[in-house]
């Protein structure tokens, strides 16, 4: 196959300026947020080594980007920047202070099918708090998404809620072993209701707890959780314990509408160990971002920490935030070779006070009409006067 001249690899897109003054507004936005809640702004390389950040990422090994080195180390483009993060987190910063509070604006690379059409690069933001193992860390990152899609604008913001380590527990009661579990969250994972019901009905024929298990799928409030507890359980009974606190915490911040308790929801990241969390809004038909409690990732570190936090997908935000700011003035200086000097002095004197201004050389009157109808005040200067 031949490639045309202008044509981008697969999956990639290009930014105009108006998406991409979008993107460093929303940019702006959302780091200012992250800092004001007391997060410092972190920048990984573009490039990790595959056997490390590659391997424990939990994206499939047939979407990473790979490269050799010159030393024949294979090296891939970042697929996620939680792994990233752990990595620096894990290696320096923990040693120094614990927890940790790291955000992020970052651009992150997953391969894609032909026939997928879906963006092999694109800017996540989000934050990673490590080094806190309490209940505490993980409303506090929730609360933090839910401040950003408000200041954003994002019209019914709403927030999913799960756990994984608790709906592990509930599978196996019902009997299933490893195996079947690990296709019963493979239908979870893709939100095949169809599917869903089908493996029930196969993994459960005939037994009583069929429609039971069923119902998994139409949970969405904690009280709906109840009947799957085992409170005979201690484990099951902490974690549940735990999630009535989180729902005082979430109540007390006045999000209680927005949030959806899914004990069937699971996130394809699979490095998540407890609580997971994905965010919606208007004007978008994916999730906005996602969420959740990585210890078992900072394990593989050689840290016995607790880790949590979330990331945004810049693009998805984009469809979803409300307007952004009125196009700003922009005054356009037209010289000749006779008044460039004090065009150019007038340019800085303007822009000094905070304005927009563009320097363009065109003697010829035509250039004031090619120009005019893209600014908002033309001033033509001639080498004698100013028009």
């Amino acid at each position: 196959m031949s490639i045309q001249m202008f044509e981008k690899p697969l999956g990639m897109r290009d930014d105009f300026p108006y998406i991409a003054k979008k993107k460093a507004e929303l940019r702006s936005k959302g780091t200012a947020i992250m800092e004001r809640a007391g997060y410092d702004l972190l920048q990984t390389p573009t490039l990790e080594y595959y056997e490390t950040i590659g391997k424990i990422s939990a994206i499939p090994d047939n979407a990473l980007f790979k490269l050799l080195d010159s030393q024949g180390e294979t090296l891939v483009l970042r697929p996620d920047m939680t792994s990233p993060i752990a990595r620096v987190a894990a290696s320096k910063l923990l040693k120094e202070k614990m927890p940790i509070r790291l955000g992020y604006y970052s651009n992150v690379f997953r391969a894609q099918k032909r026939e997928g059409g879906r963006p092999a690069e694109f800017e996540q933001m989000g934050v990673e708090l490590i080094g806190d193992d309490s209940l505490y860390a993980d409303a506090e990152v929730i609360i933090l998404a839910s401040t950003i899609l408000k200041e954003l604008d994002v019209e019914s913001g709403r927030v999913v809620i799960g756990h994984t380590q608790l709906l592990q527990l509930i599978l196996q009661q019902f009997g299933l072993d490893d195996g079947q579990i690990d296709a019963v969250r493979g239908e979870l994972v893709s939100k095949n209701s169809v599917g869903f019901e089908e493996l029930a009905e196969m993994l459960l024929e005939g037994s009583e707890t069929q429609e039971a298990f069923k119902r998994l799928m139409a949970t969405s409030t904690l009280k709906d959780w109840k009947p799957y507890i085992d409170f005979n359980d201690e484990q099951q009974a902490a974690l549940y314990e735990e999630m009535q606190k989180l729902e005082q915490i979430i109540e007390r911040n006045g999000l209680t509408e927005a949030v959806t308790y899914d004990l069937s929801f699971i996130s394809h990241m699979t490095y998540y160990t407890g609580l997971v969390f994905e965010f919606y809004g208007a004007g978008s038909g994916f999730p906005l971002g996602n969420g959740g409690r990585y210890d078992g990732l900072m394990q593989q570190f050689g840290m016995q920490v607790g880790a949590t936090g979330f990331g945004l997908r810049v693009d998805r935000l984009l469809e979803a935030a409300g307007p952004f700011r009125e196009k700003e003035a922009h005054t356009l200086i037209l010289f000749d070779e006779g008044s460039e000097e004090r065009a150019h002095d007038e340019a800085e004197e303007l822009r000094a006070q905070g304005a927009r201004v563009t320097l363009q050389y065109a003697p010829a009157v035509r250039a004031l009409e090619e120009f005019s109808s893209l600014f908002s005040e033309v001033r033509k200067m001639g080498g004698a006067s100013n028009g």
